[in-house]
């Protein structure tokens, strides 16, 4: 297992229940971070909980234009480097087709796809440079198998896995890794807009999911996980 002390590590999502849990365990071991995230309160009241400087995060909303050079602008004054990229933003909108919006679509195209790759865009060089660092994705189990109503949801996911596995031949002579984590049925924040009848305590906790990814963030240099799925026992619509 890689050591976590003195790591630089930045969390996309860190206003979600799964991105703000995996900081406080890499905080914990000893790394440092830095967050962002689109809701500024939340984001705020998060980096105080882990008594973080006003420096170590920054609000930004990745689905615009120029989001991405500004969040790298931000971290590097405060990082030299970059060691692990953690995305765990997303939203989900889960419809049948024929309620679904191209409003909806569009939404879910540049939230789950686009903004993961303004933060590639922003970040990739540098990890080129150093011929190293870790990128770690959650396209969740609906970026590897569909579900009925997921059709704007499941087609941004499966594009972030196809963009990740095209990004994964681009670097195949550094010592860059990728881990795709098709996480399913977690009791986040997700579930509080869907109209879909789960029962959330056979969920996967926020905590649980997060550690998880505090776990291949301490994958060993000599290998890499290039996927993890993480599923429930059964969360079946009731």
């Amino acid at each position: 297992m890689e050591s976590l002390r003195g790591k630089n590590i930045l969390i996309a999502g860190a206003t979600g229940d799964i991105g703000f849990n995996t900081a406080r365990l890499l905080q914990g071991s000893g790394a440092q971070l830095f967050l962002t995230g689109r809701n500024t309160d939340s984001l705020q009241s998060n980096a105080q909980q882990l008594g973080l400087a006003a420096n170590q995060y920054l609000a930004v909303d990745l689905s615009m234009p120029d989001a991405g050079e500004r969040l790298a602008k931000a971290y590097f004054e405060l990082y030299p480097s970059i060691d692990i990229l953690i995305n765990a933003a997303g939203i989900g909108i889960i419809k049948p087709l024929e309620q679904l919006t191209e409003e909806d679509m569009l939404n879910s195209l540049q939230t789950n796809l686009l903004a993961p790759y303004r933060l590639l865009k922003a970040f990739l060089p540098a990890m080129k440079t150093a011929k190293k660092g870790l990128i770690i994705n959650i396209p969740g189990v609906l970026g590897k198998v569909p579900m009925a109503g997921a059709a704007a949801y499941s087609a941004s996911k499966y594009g972030l896995v196809g963009m990740m596995q095209s990004v994964r031949e681009e670097i195949k002579r550094t010592e860059i890794r990728i881990t795709n984590v098709f996480m399913g049925g977690v009791n986040s924040g997700f579930w509080d807009t869907i109209d879909l009848r789960v029962q959330r305590e056979k969920m996967i906790q926020p905590e649980e999911a997060a550690r998880s990814i505090w776990f291949l963030c301490q994958q060993p240099a000599s290998g890499v996980v290039s996927e993890l799925v993480l599923q429930p026992f059964n969360h079946q619509a009731i």
